[in-house]
Parts: structure tokens; sequence; C-alpha cells
């Protein structure tokens, strides 16, 4: 019995108990092999529970744990940290039939996803913000910003952070449309924000390196460049300056 053959029979509850598996005795062990099986399974959909409570929602909790079998099976873990298992879940969900008429849910998955890697993203300190004001006075077009290792960024075609603000705040109910949603952790927890027009592409630059005005230039004429630095200041999403 090789290991892949342990961890193939061990997600999957219909598979035979692999050859090999006794008791202290020397007798075959179903039993707890078994238990030792759902254990790992329930494990693993506590954590997908955990990860994804948005979609989770979404779908409803008999619904998810079904669906968590699924993909635990085609996903087993790569990590010991079970904090991070389930980053497949949105790709998965695409590909996933029974959820195709929610075109929204993979979207919502990978906001799901960036909260958790906010929350577990290293800490840093933000740039003093009169220090920031400074450099705001001069000719901003040069400069680049270092952003905070908690930023995350989720453009979609849908109104993903609507769709959050809705089940995890009691918000209204969503309009149909793109939305943009900057995930800021100024604090402890992490929270997507709504960006204004244009800012999703601005943000998507900044994170690629570019300039102020090199990502200003992948915004159209609607984008609100105080709007958006100002989210990213009261954020403490901003730890750096470079000229």
């Amino acid at each position: 019995m090789t290991q892949t053959e342990f961890a193939r029979a061990l997600l999957d509850p219909g598979a035979a108990v692999p050859d090999g598996i006794v008791d202290p005795e020397g007798r075959p062990a179903p039993k707890r092999f078994s238990v030792y099986r759902n254990n790992v399974a329930s494990s693993l959909t506590r954590a997908l529970e955990t990860a994804f409570p948005t979609v989770r929602k979404l779908v409803g909790d008999e619904f998810f744990s079904a669906m968590a079998v699924i993909f635990l099976r085609a996903h087993p873990p790569r990590s010991r940290m079970l904090m991070l298992y389930g980053d497949d879940l949105p790709g998965f969900l695409e590909g996933f039939p029974p959820v195709a008429h929610l075109g929204y849910l993979p979207d919502v998955a990978r906001l799901d996803q960036a909260m958790r890697e906010s929350y577990h993203a290293a800490d840093s300190e933000p740039l003093a913000e009169v220090e920031f004001q400074r450099l705001l006075s001069t000719d901003i077009a040069g400069l680049r910003l270092r952003l905070a290792p908690s930023l995350r960024l989720v453009r979609s075609r849908w109104p993903v952070q609507s769709i959050w603000a809705a089940n995890a705040e009691g918000g209204p109910s969503p309009n149909p449309g793109p939305e943009d949603a900057l995930i800021l952790r100024p604090e402890f927890d992490p929270r997507p924000h709504l960006l204004p027009p244009g800012g999703g592409a601005f943000v998507e630059g900044l994170l690629k390196g570019k300039t102020l005005g090199q990502s200003l230039d992948l915004t159209d004429a609607s984008a609100s460049l105080p709007a958006i630095l100002s989210l990213l200041i009261t954020g403490r999403a901003v730890i750096g300056v470079e000229q």
C-alpha cells in the first residue's frame, strides 16, 4: 500500500479499506479506518465551512456539506495547515454542474478566499498620513505605492461586494452589474469595500508595480483618484512610497 493509495481511500467513503490496515493484534480493522476516514472528512468540511461562509449561506448547509465531500475527493490537502485548505474551490465551482445557474458563485468564493488570505497575511505599519500628504503635494504621477500584504482585490462582472454585504451584514439586495471589491485589514479583521468606478483597474495597476500616473491611465475618465486614495489611506493600506 502506498501513501497515495492510502490518501485516496481516506478521502473516498466508497473506497475499500486498504490492505495492511490492522489492529494491534494484526487483524483487519475496517471499523477503525472508517472512523478515521469520517473524522478526516469532517475536519476538512469544517475547514471549508469556515473559509467560505458566504458561499455556504448562499447554497445552504446541506448542499454545502454534500459539495464539500465531492470537492475534497478531487482536491486533497496540499498543506498541513487547514487554514489554507480550499483555495481551489472557486475554480471547482466554475465546473460544478449543480451550481452552473449561479454564475456569481465562483467570484463570491474568490471574495471569501481573499478575506481569509487577508486575515492570515503579515502585519504591516502604514505610512504616516502626514508623510503621505506631503508627497501628494508634489508631482505624484511618478510615485509608486507599496501596499499592505493584507490588501486583496477581487474584480468581478457580478455584484460580489453587495452579495457579501447582503449575506454578512444584512445589507440591501444587490443590483445587477459588475463590482470591484477591495479587501482591507486596518486592524484585526478584514472587510471588503466597494471601489468606485475605475478603482479596480487603478488598484490592479498599483499591485503590478505601476506608478500612480500609469495606473490612472488604465482607468476611464470617471475614475476618482481622491476617493480611491482616501480609501487606501483610511484602510491603512499604504505602507510606503517610492519616487
